[in-house]
């Protein structure tokens, strides 16, 4: 009777998860079809869907229990922790209420929210808005946080709360989040959560994980200590011979269009701009505007200070450089253009031929490439019409406040007289002088420029170490370099070193070393583009998806220096897990912009969650590249047995802190969720991947009951296949499927 029960509940569990993975993969594909409405409804908060849950977590416990796995407490722990957060998950479904509440100064105190099924729900108190403010960045209209200043008011007295972004406020188990406000800054609107039981719970299981996750490394007759024991890691990693060629092309001289001279184009790039919501160097928008127009910060050896000054002051002349490659035949037809078009092919007497042309194409594919020479063409237009260049600040001493106005921009009657002409005439005043090419006198203006905004912006100017460092990292950021500098080494490595381990040669040391100073140095080349972030925007440089690769490369050299002594092959496995990291950093955004922190992705605990997913999604590579490893000797027809099992231990140590990483960067995520936005899960895209990999990965743990895991090939293969959630979870999510996560 107990075999059956085990075995009914064994099966049972796996064929539930299994069904799980399936429906959750495929949620979040109808979700981009359907919408996040309908799979909310039609799958999360199905009953089939909850009651599969449900049915998984009993059984897994009675199997657990039948199984005496209880006599191994800290396993035991681990699973409870599990039980418990479904538990509470569970009650917050059942007994939750999360709505919202709209506020204005003018209204009298309501004690009614409304649902987001448009139903109207009682407060046990009355709740009244005092005050709300929006706080910006100092000199810029980018909102740095919302703050909301309510009265509640009950048989009890009054209490009075603040409510802004990463801050919430809680009365009887009501919980009011930040949430939008009016147009007129004396409304606002806040989401209200009332979950008094499930919130507690699921923390209490949080607390368990937490605890059994750490008490697991520290316990010595744990699986995953007795393979760090193993003889498979006793000999030093087998070093890698290196072959490297690289060459260098020499650009023709052509003709060059127009330009000012360099000194002074460096001078007018080291103006202020408002630029991406942010206060920089007007030299960052040269390199963005350089960089997208030509696909590199260069053009025919002009630096894009030269470049930018050059459509600015000579566009008649730049206005018939080749700019864009047509490669449809028919776009050219259409157009008029040959294969390489400039911004005069564009214009007619009608008009702008881009627009009718667009207007007019069916196939999606042209339409694609008209509007990509579109954007580039709108780009330019900003730029020659001064339109993009807000370099012009206007203090409003009676609201103390700062606006950015462009060369173009309409200027407010209310602006001083004095002030109102300088920002009216010196740009025609600089143009005209550099067409007389009276640069002394060109040079003076644009100083004056300068002080004058050094005076009206006040205390919203970068100081000199901010702008200094801009200005150095425009010119240091050479990550497309570096990523296939570390991709050539990695995967010429990689070949070499799979030929070694077949032909069982010994390690050639000297080679060692220069793999291990290009590991360091190109470490400190990453850590000092991440640390100038940081100085530049003021806040841990983990925001968006081009800083998280750039972290993730960080994470894998820096393994791969502590580890490489212990772990075959790893050498090259870090080169080439930090250079698709730093590719993909470079493709995602070729020259990423620096923008000021949303409010809500200012708290630590999202660079926490962050740091710990991004390391391990890097170990699951690492592991992954080892799976490679032994694919390749197993099919060299070679009797390496050992060779292999030292892998599988290797990769078998490793996978435990990837999956505990993995598991604590999840939860860790959702506190700084239920903190930030009011909910501890969504079912994002993201969210939902990241669980789908934390349950594939976490099968591998379960060899005493899955079996076929003790097959070393097996669990080979499993890595390898494995990855491609890693691979969806990050890539699939931001690039293809999307949601609220799709930044990073």
């Amino acid at each position: 009777m107990k075999s059956r029960l085990i075995f009914y509940c064994k099966y049972t569990v796996i064929i539930l998860f299994t069904i799980l993975i399936i429906t959750m993969a495929a949620a979040t594909v109808m979700e981009k079809i359907y919408g996040t409405g309908f799979v909310s409804q039609h799958i999360y908060s199905s009953p089939l869907f909850i009651s599969a849950w449900a049915i998984a977590g009993i059984s897994s416990f009675i199997y657990v229990m039948t199984r005496k796995l209880y006599k191994k407490a800290i396993t035991m722990l681990i699973h409870i922790s599990f039980v418990v957060i479904l538990i509470g998950a569970f009650t917050t479904h059942v007994s939750g209420v999360q709505g919202y509440i709209h506020l204005r100064k003018d209204m009298h105190p309501i004690d009614t929210f409304r649902t987001y099924n448009k139903e109207n729900l009682k407060l046990p108190f009355f709740i009244k808005l005092k005050e709300f403010q929006v706080k910006n960045y100092p000199g810029t209209q980018s909102a740095m946080d919302y703050a909301s200043y309510v009265t509640v008011e009950d048989e009890n007295g009054e209490s009075n709360g603040n409510i802004s972004m990463n801050n919430i406020f809680e009365y009887k188990s009501y919980r009011f989040y930040q949430s939008g406000f009016d147009k007129d800054k004396n409304g606002t609107t806040l989401s209200v959560y009332y979950d008094p039981y499930g919130i507690t719970i699921t923390y209490t299981g949080y607390f368990l994980l937490f605890v059994s996750l750490v008490l697991f490394f520290i316990e010595k007759r744990t699986t995953f200590m007795k393979l760090i024991k193993s003889e498979y890691l006793k000999q030093a990693s087998i070093i890698i011979l290196l072959i490297m060629s690289s060459g260098f092309s020499l650009q023709a001289k052509n003709k060059l269009p127009q330009t000012v001279p360099s000194d002074i184009a460096e001078s007018f790039s080291n103006l202020h701009i408002y630029y991406n919501g942010r206060i920089c160097p007007l030299q960052t928008l040269a390199y963005d505007f350089t960089t997208k127009i030509y696909g590199k910060n260069s053009y025919k050896g002009l630096a894009p200070e030269e470049v930018l000054t050059g459509w600015f002051f000579f566009y008649d002349d730049w206005k018939n450089e080749p700019f864009i490659k047509i490669k449809s035949n028919y776009v050219q037809k259409i157009l008029g253009c040959g294969k390489y078009a400039k911004v005069s092919d564009f214009i007619d007497t009608n008009g702008f031929k881009l627009e009718r042309a667009i207007q007019e194409t069916d196939n999606m594919n042209l339409r694609r490439a008209l509007e990509e020479a579109n954007e580039k063409f709108n780009i330019i237009s900003m730029l020659c019409t001064g339109s993009i260049l807000k370099i012009f600040p206007i203090n409003d001493s009676i609201t103390n406040s700062c606006k950015w106005y462009s060369v173009s921009e309409k200027l407010s009657q209310d602006i001083p007289h004095d002030k109102w002409v300088f920002v009216k005439y010196s740009m025609n005043y600089l143009s005209e002088n550099i067409y007389k090419k009276n640069f002394n006198e060109t040079e003076k203006i644009i100083n004056k420029i300068r002080k004058f905004q050094t005076k009206e912006a006040k205390e919203g100017i970068p100081s000199d170490l901010k702008f200094n460092t801009e200005k150095f990292y425009n010119s240091w950021n050479k990550i497309k370099i570096v990523a296939m500098l570390c991709l050539t080494i990695g995967i010429l490595a990689f070949i070499y070193q799979s030929r070694l381990i077949i032909k069982r040669k010994h390690n050639v040391t000297s080679i060692n070393k220069i793999l291990n100073i290009g590991l360091y140095t190109i470490l400190s080349y990453v850590v000092s583009i991440i640390i100038m972030r940081g100085i530049i925007s003021g806040h841990f440089p983990i925001a968006n998806g081009f800083e998280t690769m750039l972290f993730m490369a960080i994470v894998a050299f820096t393994i791969t220096i502590i580890s490489r002594k212990y772990i075959l092959g790893l050498t090259s496995f870090g080169y080439l897990i930090g250079g698709l990291a730093l590719l993909v950093a470079m493709i995602g955004e070729s020259n990423p912009a620096i923008t000021p922190l949303m409010p809500v992705l200012s708290s630590p605990l999202l660079s926490i969650h962050v740091m710990t997913i991004m390391i391990s999604y890097s170990l699951f590579a690492i592991m992954m590249l080892n799976g490679i490893t032994a694919e390749i000797i197993i099919h060299s027809n070679h009797n390496m047995e050992y060779e292999i099992k030292k892998l599988e231990v290797i990769s078998r140590i490793i996978l435990y802190p990837a999956v505990f990483l993995l598991v604590a960067g999840i939860f860790i995520g959702a506190i700084w969720a239920n903190v930030s936005w009011g909910r501890y899960w969504g079912w994002d895209p993201k969210e939902v991947w990241a669980l789908i990999t934390m349950l594939i990965y976490s099968s591998a743990l379960h060899s005493g009951t899955l079996k076929i895991f003790n097959n070393g090939i097996f669990f080979h293969r499993f890595t390898i296949i494995a990855f491609l959630s890693v691979v969806i979870t990050y890539f699939g999510v931001n690039f293809i499927i999307g949601g609220m996560h799709s930044y990073a």
